[in-house]
């Protein structure tokens, strides 16, 4: 691994696709890697939540230039309404600028799709679009996710990042509550395993200011739906942390000798079950860099369970509509602390390899389904 960021420009991805894409249902082939790049960003929103982004061509050859090799690209499937009654002349682009409720955007999947179609072959091969516009609290998003497949074949390669538990966003949206134990996501994570799907589902393992000494109040239910989708790659975005959803420390329970787990030793044990060996973890967001990286011990920690699983996790930004390439890498480069405590082969498999194997299966998977499935 590079010891440096350096100021290169000009290494771009120039090899030449070996099929011609059909118009529909050519499949794209593994992608060619751009060489001595950094990552690959496995969790990244082009468009935030009023839906306005960077241009995709642009994100390509500008932003990800040589320092990111491929990069998964989806929207927000969240619109934040403009209340005029709450908010007046000033115009929200972000969830906590209003108190005014998010919808579901469904015509975010038709934006990614329509400017995934305009790149070329090469720069489409460094991307990995994914469906999000969809409500996973409504028994028809199933039908939603099929036809965009439908509508766009050859184009997205999973579903996500879609959120069920997220502090300060679910209680903000219309309509029904998603939930961990709805029949509607079961569907959803049913389809996903037989179509190929990779799946990225946010959901945070606590509520907001959770009581310490106690066991986080999703992880149960988190567990038992994983368990329930073994045939569905599934990666936990974020590992499950959130900005006031912070690793518990495991403090004995209040009139007990008991001790709950850590954080640290719940994820350790769901790495070691046998029946999750299809979930993975993904370390974006700065929020869980500033975590990982807080201090001398959690440096170890972090560096020693990555260095004991390093097939199970993949790094990403979730940067949002980034405005240039400098934007890009800082989440990356908080990460330095770590990236250097990792043996070589973990660095790989965190930074690039583990994407390329989830990825480069669920395409080929997904081509398949359509090829077997789309008239």
């Amino acid at each position: 691994m590079r010891e440096a960021i350096t100021n290169r420009t000009a290494v771009l991805l120039t090899a030449s696709v070996g099929v011609a894409l059909l118009p529909c249902l050519a499949p794209l082939a593994a992608a060619a890697p751009v060489e001595d790049c950094l990552f690959n960003d496995s969790h990244f929103h082009l468009t935030n939540y009023v839906q306005q982004g960077t241009d995709m061509r642009r994100y390509v050859d500008e932003i990800m230039g040589g320092e990111i090799c491929r990069s998964t690209v989806f929207g927000i499937p969240l619109q934040q309404t403009w209340s005029y009654d709450n908010s007046g002349d000033f115009a929200p682009t972000y969830y906590l600028h209003s108190d005014a409720p998010l919808y579901y955007y469904s015509f975010t999947d038709a934006y990614i799709a329509r400017a995934y179609q305009k790149l070329t072959p090469a720069q489409q091969q460094r991307l990995d679009p994914m469906i999000t516009g969809f409500n996973p609290a409504d028994m028809y998003a199933v039908d939603h996710i099929r036809r965009v497949l439908e509508t766009f074949p050859g184009v997205f390669t999973g579903i996500g990042e879609f959120t069920i538990h997220k502090e300060f966003v679910s209680g903000k949206v219309a309509g029904d509550v998603a939930s961990l134990t709805d029949p509607a996501l079961d569907r959803i994570l049913d389809f996903a395993g037989q179509a190929g799907l990779v799946v990225i589902l946010h959901n945070d393992i606590d509520m907001p200011f959770a009581g310490a000494g106690s066991e986080p109040v999703y992880l149960q239910q988190m567990k038992a739906l994983l368990r329930r989708h073994p045939k569905t790659t599934i990666i936990w975005a974020h590992l499950g942390l959130g900005r006031v959803v912070h690793p518990v420390q495991g403090q004995a329970t209040a009139g007990t000798a008991e001790r709950n787990p850590t954080y640290r030793e719940i994820v350790d044990a769901m790495l070691n079950d046998p029946t999750l060996s299809h979930v993975y973890f993904d370390i974006s967001w700065d929020e869980v860099a500033k975590y990982a990286v807080s201090s001398p011990q959690s440096i170890a920690n972090t560096s020693e369970m990555l260095n004991k699983h390093p097939d199970r996790f993949l790094f990403g930004t979730d940067n949002v509509a980034p405005r240039d390439q400098a934007a890009q890498l800082r989440v990356y480069e908080m990460w330095s602390p770590i990236w250097e405590r990792l043996s070589p082969e973990a660095s790989r498999k965190v930074r690039r390899e583990n994407y390329e194997r989830l990825f480069d299966a669920a395409r080929s998977r997904v081509r398949a389904w359509e090829s077997a499935n789309v008239k």
